[in-house]
């Protein structure tokens, strides 16, 4: 696990760097993300060619967290894992819960602790002794010291290191390159879809490469207490390796239901799509920034991601955009997440392109950050993915706001992370859900065949 005092350390370079370096010594990576992020796991795809999964102690639990390692990790040389904020940081004060440490305590991992040293030098070493004896019951491989200023700088941090006994040893000196950070907009990273991010990735490597000290750190590495595990030779891929292929499963009897992937939609966890499989889903994926939407669909699934970003070309879509509204006239369940509920508004306040319009409302964008953090949802009425008392558990981030009329039916009571009340929301219409909370779906693996269970109904009362 790549893990750091604090976020801004550099663990999603160093992450990155370190999939390219030991991708090029043949080594077949598993990549995750700690938390509920999103873009990280996306630029880990794209410099593995393996889907990344998410590891998220509070949406998820500790069975379907070991799950999703175990899946996402068959045949794999070795599992490689980003870990989210500082390394103890979780859902609150008292514990480790929804923290890194958390994860790698159950996963018996051993953790890469990437510290940003600018601007000194002992002292830097003083919180890596810190961090590592604050939970003697955690493993440490090594230490990489990141943003160094200069050889001298590196020398002062190498005799810093080697004058403390019982430390982890000390990997690399990583010196400050600006030039290698990926670009940013509003909502973190750009995502691994942008060609901006790609240039970056072989100049990661490179740098890590040239500055860690890969041969001791995987030495550190084996024997791994719990090795990965293999699948039989022949055995039918996971459905990350599937998606990554652009495969789906084709089966007459299971319920097709649509999946929106693009570049204006691309924030889902694999879990979900593989729960959704497992629950008797065909997925046909479709872009609505250019396609149409595919035939004998019996459900729709609209994800988070970019689309204030491409509302041209999403209002371009008109013939699409005249389908969706007659597939949700009709009573199809359509599930929608955050960017996938703007799509279903009548567009963005500024500029004016009309969108789908089942929901009577325009979008607003905002500089300021609307909501961030953790939300477990209580249904207050039937949705499509259950009824009403399901509880889910998922993660808000957005910068748009909604100013709904009050007609539309809230179906959500949502919580906080710490329990707190956040208001009403799960916004329904006819048999339409959309909501700004990212559900995991492995946290209550219900909802999945809740709404492959009412795609079928619908299904077959339409035929």
């Amino acid at each position: 696990m790549v893990a750091a005092p604090a976020s801004g350390s550099g663990k999603s370079s160093v992450t990155l760097g370190l999939l390219g370096a030991l991708r090029r010594r043949g080594l077949d990576l598993a990549p995750f993300k700690v938390g509920p992020d999103f873009i990280d796991p996306g630029h880990h795809a794209a410099v593995c060619g393996r889907v990344s999964r998410n590891l998220d102690g509070w949406m998820c639990g500790r069975d379907a967290v070991l799950a999703s390692f175990a899946g996402g990790g068959r045949n794999a040389d070795l599992a490689v894992i980003e870990g989210a904020m500082g390394l103890f940081d979780g859902a609150d004060g008292a514990t480790d819960a929804g923290s890194s440490a958390e994860i790698a305590r159950w996963l018996g991992g051993r953790i890469l602790l990437v510290v940003d040293a600018r601007a000194q030098a002992r002292s830097a070493v003083a919180v890596v002794h810190g961090f590592t004896t604050f939970a003697p019951d955690l493993t440490f491989a090594g230490v990489l010291y990141n943003r160094v200023g200069s050889d001298n700088h590196a020398r002062l941090l190498r005799e810093a290191h080697a004058s403390v006994p019982g430390l982890p040893p000390l990997l690399g000196c990583l010196p400050r390159n600006e030039a290698l950070t990926l670009p940013e907009r509003h909502l973190g990273l750009v995502t691994a879809e942008d060609a901006a991010a790609t240039a970056t990735y072989a100049q990661l490597a490179d740098w890590v490469a040239a500055h860690v000290e890969l041969d001791r750190l995987l030495a550190a590495l084996s024997p791994h207490p719990q090795p990965l595990s293999r699948g039989a030779r022949g055995e039918t891929p996971l459905l990350g390796e599937r998606v990554a292929a652009g495969r789906v499963r084709g089966n007459s009897d299971a319920v097709r239901i649509g999946i929106a992937r693009d570049e204006a939609f691309c924030f889902c966890y694999p879990d979900n799509l593989e729960l959704l499989e497992r629950a008797g889903a065909e997925l046909a994926f479709f872009s609505p920034l250019a396609e149409p939407l595919p035939n004998d669909l019996a459900g729709l699934y609209l994800p988070g991601g970019y689309p204030e970003l491409h509302v041209e070309r999403l209002a371009a879509n008109v013939s699409l955009l005249g389908d969706l509204r007659t597939f949700a006239q009709a009573g199809a369940p359509i599930y929608a997440e955050c960017g996938g509920l703007l799509y279903l508004t009548e567009g963005l306040i500024a500029p004016s392109d009309n969108l789908v319009g089942l929901f009577p409302v325009r979008a607003r964008m905002l500089s300021k950050r609307q909501a961030l953090g953790y939300r477990e949802v209580t249904m207050t009425a039937a949705t499509p993915l259950g009824p009403a008392g399901t509880v889910a558990r998922g993660h808000a981030f957005h910068y748009s706001e909604l100013a709904m009329p009050a007609e539309i039916v809230r179906s959500y009571r949502l919580a906080g992370g710490a329990g707190q009340p956040c208001g009403t929301e799960g916004y329904l219409r006819v048999n339409v859900l959309g909501s700004y909370v990212h559900l995991h779906f492995a946290g209550n693996p219900r909802l999945a065949g809740n709404f492959v269970a009412n795609c079928r109904a619908w299904r077959d009362q339409a035929r």
